[in-house]
């Protein structure tokens, strides 16, 4: 039963007329509502009757046909949030619309877009007209966020470079095709255009490009090369940790192979088939291996007392943030069609790290 008190209007209606209240607004939904209009209705409860000319039957395309100011993604967050009725029932991101149906949601607020440029180093390991391959520092977040706006590698990319794709259509995150964690270091490519962007993606999507990472973890392997294929999920209790989840879990696959080892530590490569977030935190933390220093899933801060054996000490640790990079990457140009391949060399703290271990811990 659809309540008779919320504005209603019909989404099929020849002409646009003037905005002058809710129940007016958006009557066309070949004229996508503006900035303003979107503005202006915020907050407010909203009801529209699909109209005949319906060009996207799911329910999350439709409404980013409609309202233009907001990315598909966070429409699809408003609906999974329960944001959205389809004739007065909650509805999925996939529900399949038809002519005549209701739809009520409540118009979020439009997200600041604006970018800041910021002077970021940047340390470029190759650049082209239509693309860059840097080698990401730690403790930098790749592209604004809830509660990170400023200081992120897209502030920098923004200030260094005229050129940047669009982002996929997320005008928060240009020339951004894959990311990696905030401390993790490493290979990252940046697309310059649009057509070199939908190109990378598409080998991201279909496993072409061979990420190849090295690790500092606690303990040595049993195995000296094993595959791991556990399903990872977010975790059942804790928000922002991912988890080997075998209930709702999607299919994450990791091969490592042991490198060096020492007394306690273990230096793996690892190569991924798919490119799950926290994938390599979560399978070695599952493996009972997890990564140096990452304290999420398990990882311990490393000091030089500890290597050496030596009584505790007021010491500055050896490694403090987690021992991950992005050593190697290897991907097909996207305009030239030649295999590329890229390889960041160590960061000085693991790097340090590992001439300590090489030194007081050796086998």
């Amino acid at each position: 039963m659809i309540p008779s008190d919320l504005p209603q209007f019909e989404d099929d209606q020849p002409t646009r007329p003037a905005l002058t209240s809710p129940d007016e607004a958006f009557a066309d939904e070949n004229m996508p509502m503006d900035e303003d209009q979107s503005e202006e209705l915020a907050g407010q409860e909203l009801r529209f009757r699909v109209g005949a000319n319906l060009k996207h039957r799911r329910l999350d395309k439709y409404l980013t046909g409609r309202f233009s100011q907001f990315s598909r993604t966070r429409l699809q967050k408003l609906i999974v949030e329960q944001g959205v009725n389809v004739n007065g029932r909650p509805a999925k991101p996939s529900c399949k619309l038809n002519p005549g149906d209701w739809v009520d949601l409540i118009l979020p607020p439009r997200e600041l877009r604006e970018l800041t440029p910021e002077d970021i180093p940047l340390d470029i390991l190759y650049e082209d007209e239509d693309l860059l391959v840097l080698n990401k520092q730690a403790n930098l977040i790749v592209h604004p966020a809830r509660g990170y706006k400023n200081g992120t590698l897209v502030n920098g990319l923004v200030y260094h470079f005229q050129k940047l794709s669009s982002g996929g259509g997320d005008d928060r995150r240009p020339g951004i095709v894959h990311r990696l964690d905030r401390n993790t270091t490493g290979c990252l490519v940046v697309a310059k255009t649009d057509t070199a962007h939908w190109k990378l993606s598409r080998q991201f999507a279909e496993r072409t490009v061979k990420k190849t990472y090295i690790a500092l973890i606690h303990g040595v392997p049993e195995l000296t090369a094993d595959r791991i294929s556990q399903p990872l999920g977010v975790h059942p209790l804790v928000r922002e940790k991912f988890a080997v989840r075998h209930d709702i879990g999607k299919e994450a696959v990791t091969f490592y192979e042991v490198l060096e080892t020492f007394r306690g530590y273990a230096l793996v490569k690892l190569d991924l088939k798919t490119g799950r977030t926290h994938q390599i935190r979560v399978h070695l933390s599952w493996l009972k291996h997890p990564i140096v220093a990452d304290e999420m899933y398990g990882g311990k801060i490393v000091y030089p007392w500890q290597i050496e054996d030596r009584d505790a000490a007021p010491e500055q640790p050896l490694m403090a943030r987690c021992a991950l990079h992005a050593w190697q990457l290897e991907l097909t140009h996207p305009t030239t069609q030649q295999r590329m391949h890229f390889e960041a060399p160590l960061p000085d703290d693991m790097q340090t790290l590992l001439d300590a271990l090489r030194t007081w811990r050796k086998e």
